[in-house]
Formats: C-alpha cells, sequence, structure tokens
C-alpha cells in the first residue's frame, strides 16, 4: 500500500469514525474510532508529498538529531504571545496564521504533531489549533520515542517549505476556559476543576517560575497530568480502563462541566486531550491562563497548605 492510500484510510480512520469497539488492554487499539490520536502503526515508511504534515515540538536537540521525515520544528514559545504580564497564554490568531503560512501549512493538510515529553507539548499545540478552528490535526501517540522504538526511517535534515496562505475557519470551539468562567464555576455544585500540576505545586510548597503566586484555585481536585502516561518508559497513553480509573472516580459524570488548567494551560491541555479524546467528555474546557493569570490579580481567591518554597 503506499503512502497516499494509506493516509486515506488514516483519515476514514480517525477524522470520520465514531463507532464505539470493545474495550482492550492498550490505547492503541481502543482508539481507533477517535479523531485525535494516531499510532506509528497507522502511518507508512514511505512519503511522497502527500498533504500530511508533520509537526516536532521535541526540544532543538532532539530535533536535529532525529525527527519524522520532513517534519517541522517548532517551540511552544512559537506558539504563545507576550502581550500579557504572566506568560504562556496562547498566540493571538492572525499570528499563527501568518506562523502556518510561513511554514507552508495549507488548510487542507492533516497535521500530526509530537515531541519528546509524553505528548504534552503537542498537546498543547492540537488544542491552540482546535481553540481556532482547525479540526484535522491528531497527536503521535508516543512521540519519536515510539516511532524509533519501531526501527522507523528518521531524519536530520530540515526541510524547505513553499510559503502558503493558511486561513481558520469560522467555527465556534467550547473547550477554552477564562478567568470569567473560572470565576463563576466556583459558585456552581455542576462545575468541577481539575489542577493537573505537581503534587507541590498544589499545594502551594512550590511556586514555579512565572506565578505571582503559591497555591491553588479553590475546590480544586488534584490530578496529575503524568498519570495518564507510561511517563518513566514508553511514554505512551494508559489504557482506557486505567484512564477510567484516574478520571471516572472523582464524583463527576462525563457530562459535567470540567475545567482544567496548570501553571500557562500546557499540562491542563493534556489532560483536555484526554478527557474529550479518550474518555468521551462532553463538557470539558483548558483554562489558557491557569496559574500564572490566576496568581497575577491578587483579588481572586487561593488555597494552600504548605510553606512555600520559591523557584528561580
Amino acid at each position: 500500500m503506499n503512502w497516499k492510500t494509506n493516509i486515506i484510510t488514516i483519515i476514514v480512520l480517525f477524522f470520520v469514525s465514531c463507532g464505539k469497539e470493545k474495550e482492550t488492554e492498550t490505547i492503541e487499539k481502543e482508539t481507533k474510532s477517535f479523531s485525535g490520536l494516531v499510532h506509528t502503526a497507522d502511518l507508512d515508511r514511505e512519503f511522497d508529498g502527500s498533504s500530511i504534515k508533520f509537526i516536532d515540538f521535541s526540544n532543538k536537540e532532539t530535533y536535529l538529531k532525529a525527527h519524522l521525515p520532513d517534519a517541522i520544528h517548532l517551540t511552544r514559545a512559537d506558539i504563545e504571545t507576550t502581550s500579557y504580564p504572566y506568560k504562556g497564554m496562547r498566540i493571538e490568531k492572525k499570528d499563527l496564521e501568518k506562523l502556518l503560512s510561513n511554514l507552508g501549512i495549507k488548510n487542507e493538510d492533516t497535521i500530526i504533531v509530537y515531541d519528546d515529553n509524553s505528548s504534552v507539548n503537542a498537546a498543547r499545540f492540537w488544542w491552540v489549533m482546535k481553540s481556532y478552528g482547525f479540526d484535522n490535526i491528531a497527536i503521535l501517540n508516543g512521540g519519536i520515542k515510539a516511532w524509533e522504538n519501531d526501527n522507523r526511517f528518521t531524519s536530520n535534515s530540515t526541510p524547505k517549505q513553499e510559503k502558503s496562505d493558511f486561513i481558520f475557519p469560522e467555527q465556534e470551539f467550547t473547550g477554552l476556559a477564562t478567568k470569567k468562567d473560572v470565576t463563576a464555576s466556583l459558585n456552581n455544585a455542576n462545575a468541577y476543576i481539575i489542577d493537573t500540576r505537581t503534587a507541590d505545586e498544589y499545594s502551594g510548597k512550590r511556586q514555579k517560575k512565572g506565578a505571582f503566586r503559591a497555591g491553588r484555585i479553590p475546590k480544586s481536585t488534584f490530578i496529575d497530568w503524568v498519570n495518564a502516561i507510561d511517563y518513566e518508559d514508553s511514554q505512551l497513553f494508559k489504557s482506557k480502563a486505567e484512564l477510567e480509573k484516574i478520571y471516572n472516580t472523582k464524583g463527576w459524570s462525563t457530562d459535567h462541566e470540567i475545567i482544567a488548567y496548570c501553571h500557562t494551560g500546557v499540562r491542563s491541555a493534556h489532560t483536555y486531550f484526554v478527557l474529550t479524546e479518550l474518555l468521551g467528555y462532553k463538557n470539558v474546557k483548558n483554562y489558557d491562563g491557569s496559574w500564572s493569570e490566576w496568581s497575577y490579580f491578587n483579588d481572586l481567591p487561593i488555597s494552600k497548605d504548605s510553606i512555600t518554597r520559591l523557584n528561580k
């Protein structure tokens, strides 16, 4: 099967199908009906200029050493704006359109994004793209590590791209939470907040660089984002059964309003991906400003349990 034929199969399988499959032991077998996750086994070794674009969010050293053929390298800073007094807010729509145009990304392309850190940076890019209305995007499960473990071909050359004219479609997106949304949820008994940071950040013991205060948003439930990943080994997502034990045993249902946050909306984008794409939650939002924004405003309430250790 050549690459073009194979990619048609991928698009049909991951961007159209919505049938529920029998529960199995691995997330690879369980996510055939989800649009957001692809696996190395789904991708052919041959590349012949089809409309797939690979975006690599690994660190620069990793990218220069080995990446998927023709993969374009980006960093988290590339998709952030500096127009706020706190860090990490998503890039403005017009600026991202310019960036993608300079990279040769077209509206009809299918983007597969990956990284070298358990898909956390890939998930942030996936969420930002979705937030501006682009749906033809998926995360490569396991990232570059899974690709290399499958003994697939890698490259160390930087691809040249012809400029395009990328424009985001006009499309409603309900997965973005603002400071106003989070504030309103504090008095809503049917709304839940998930803190996806580390235990030390959650308790207030650690104040990460870029935060203005230590602690957490009141009534937050602590679920570290890494719980969803085989973080120390394969960097693959855990099985659906394991994910359900982590997320479906906290008193909420898949229909409840849930807001995920972290330090700058990156780790919480990963949790947003897990909840919406792998577990089928219907009403999840990622708080873009997250703790960097919340801690900046002294009039906003916080909770904490520990004496704080500042991280410079």
